[in-house]
């Protein structure tokens, strides 16, 4: 049985759901202090849903 597929988020999505300002979420990006992300041949750039999960959490365990 295949597996289902891993759910990509586009950096919009992932601002709108963690509710911060894009500049925010850019300047993460550019200290590697944000989720994981990867950039299509495209240049496009997603975010595994896993991937947010996780970096969520570390934050968690962090606070």
């Amino acid at each position: 049985m295949a597996r289902p597929r891993e759910e990509m988020l586009t950096i919009s999505q992932v601002i709108e759901e963690i509710g911060v300002p894009k500049a925010t979420f850019y300047r993460w990006r550019a200290c590697k202090k944000g989720p994981k992300s990867i950039k299509l041949p495209n240049g496009a750039v997603r975010i595994r849903r896993s991937e947010l999960d996780r970096w969520l959490t570390s934050l968690e365990e962090a606070a």
